[in-house]
């Protein structure tokens, strides 16, 4: 990681709650996102003033931790992974931070069995980190879920450089360019990518 780099990743320490959510990641053999990333989900959340926020993808809280600190105090996150000792750990993580059980609604199962039951355009931000091969799959039921101006934020676009090199054709790789093209070529949606961490691609569905 090079010097600016890690200046970035390391611009906002992280406190005892999100490091001990790390670790027990790392127990798990979860990879949650990165610190970089992180701030960034903090700002998305705050930006939009966010008060329903879909996190695909609990792991052991990390991200959850940073988005319920910049979301509206009585926002609601709704988390949905299909691991339920990752999602114990992230509640674990979530009351050590304080946060109460009203501003949860943890879910364990399969993204994709769980998503077409939440309303549609009754969302601000949807955050997604889960199973590569179905991210094509979740921005689709991420812009139904988004009201006007609501943001997607996918994390691992670079996915270790592999997205750029043409050489690799894995499933996951290649469901990670397909996301990124979606995301470029919607008309409905306004693109950003971000060199943070492991790369995060955000998009905005216009209004």
């Amino acid at each position: 990681m090079s010097t600016t780099h890690s200046y970035v990743e390391e611009f906002l320490a992280e406190d005892d709650v999100l490091l001990s959510a790390r670790a027990k990641a790392a127990e798990l053999g979860c990879v949650p996102i990165g610190s970089g990333g992180g701030a960034a989900l903090r700002f998305l959340a705050a930006l939009l003033g966010a008060r329903s926020v879909v996190e695909i993808g609990t792991g052991t809280g990390v991200s959850g931790l940073w988005l319920l600190r910049g979301m509206a105090p009585d926002g609601i996150l709704t988390s949905i992974d299909v691991e339920p000792e990752h999602q114990r750990a992230a509640r674990e993580a979530f009351t050590d931070a304080g946060f109460a059980a009203a501003q949860l609604r943890l879910i364990n199962g399969m993204a994709l069995e769980v998503l077409p039951r939440l309303a549609d355009g009754a969302y601000d931000l949807v955050f997604v980190d889960a199973v590569k091969a179905e991210y094509p799959r979740y921005l689709d039921e991420a812009i139904r879920l988004l009201r006007p101006g609501g943001v997607v934020a996918l994390d691992n676009v670079l996915w270790g450089g592999r997205v750029a090199d043409a050489s690799q054709q894995d499933a996951d790789t290649k469901a990670l360019r397909e996301v990124a093209r979606q995301g470029r070529e919607d008309d409905r949606l306004v693109p950003v990518l971000l060199p943070l961490g492991d790369g995060l691609l955000a998009v905005v569905k216009r209004a």
